[in-house]
């Protein structure tokens, strides 16, 4: 009996033994008898990855992470372990992120394409695309660092929200009211504007009939003057007139002429006259600023006084002269 009791003990503990290391293996998604594809991705950094990670293709679990390793240029390299029969998209990459909020983390294989426009992730991408079979990988923020950026964002809008409460006090409020009421009596001077505008408009349009009747009597009186006009054509008065009116205008195209030659006469003359008097200037210049002999006589009065003493000297030596001419002539006949 004690036997028995020991056997069904040891055979209850096997199949829970078993039980449990069924339970493990198929949580753990393990394939047993079934070749699997290895896959190796390159990541600056794996945040909080580790090994047995799924990783998802499509949103269907393909495989998981088997290996990861330090490389020796500052890059980890984590080996992956996927079902044979999943196919890689094209241009493939590796995004490490987190699958919910209690830490858990999944690789996920896309499309360069579907990655997105975050700079971050492409400045990853980038650094670890080296060609070859190695897959170029990038790591999204974690929960924990976009709950640090969300609060203080939160932050921020409650700092703003208190600045605009503080703006918003009852002064602004009684400011609003009045904009307000200043607003709708600004819509009734511009309704009664309106209404003015539209009597004016009233006026406006009599006045226009008005106009108008007035044109259609001057049309009258013009059909009439046009009467007249044929009237005496008829008679010849009309030819003289266009007559006299050609010999008029013949007459001041002639005086038209020759009040264009007198006017180019003038323009030369014009032209000459500048000229001598930018000549007469510039030597009105000379002479006030001392150039020349003429210059030196007008501005230096010792020229003056000199020439001054010389004919003094010289009226005395004619005198001379006149008186003793002995003295300067010497005269012989032989």
């Amino acid at each position: 009996m004690k036997r028995a009791n020991d056997f069904v003990v040891g055979l209850t503990m096997l199949i829970g033994a078993a039980i449990i290391v069924a339970a493990t293996l198929w949580v753990k998604q393990a394939d047993f008898g079934r070749d699997q594809a290895i896959v190796t991705a390159r990541f600056r950094d794996v945040g909080g990855v580790r090994i047995g990670t799924p990783v998802v293709i499509r949103g269907v679990r393909a495989g998981k992470i088997e290996a990861m390793e330090l490389s020796d240029s500052a890059f980890v390299l984590a080996r992956m372990s996927l079902d044979p029969e999943a196919d890689l998209p094209v241009d493939a990459v590796v995004l490490l992120n987190e699958s919910s909020l209690f830490g858990e983390w999944q690789a996920t294989i896309m499309s360069r394409d579907a990655v997105g426009r975050d700079p971050d992730v492409v400045r990853q991408i980038s650094e670890t695309s080296r060609g070859g079979d190695v897959l170029p990988g990038a790591t999204l923020p974690d929960i924990a660092r976009l709950t640090a950026v969300a609060g203080r964002i939160a932050g921020d809008v409650a700092s703003v929200a208190e600045r605009v409460q503080v703006a918003f006090d009852e002064q602004a409020a009684r400011d609003l009211r009045l904009s307000v009421r200043n607003f709708s009596e600004l819509s009734t001077i511009l309704a009664q504007t309106v209404r003015e505008q539209s009597n004016n408009m009233t006026t406006m349009s009599a006045d226009v009939r008005g106009g108008v009747q007035s044109l259609v009597r001057s049309a009258e009186l013009l059909r009439a003057v046009a009467e007249r006009v044929d009237s005496s054509t008829t008679r010849g008065e009309v030819r003289r007139i266009v007559d006299d009116a050609a010999e008029a205008a013949r007459q001041l195209r002639e005086t038209s002429r020759r009040l264009v030659g007198i006017s180019e006469q003038l323009g030369r003359s014009q032209g000459k006259l500048e000229s001598f008097l930018a000549t007469s200037d510039s030597i009105a210049q000379k002479i006030n600023s001392g150039n020349g002999s003429l210059g030196l006589m007008i501005n230096d009065p010792t020229l003056y006084r000199n020439a001054d003493s010389v004919l003094r000297q010289l009226s005395v030596l004619l005198a001379d002269v006149q008186k003793n001419p002995r003295r300067y002539i010497s005269l012989r006949i032989f």
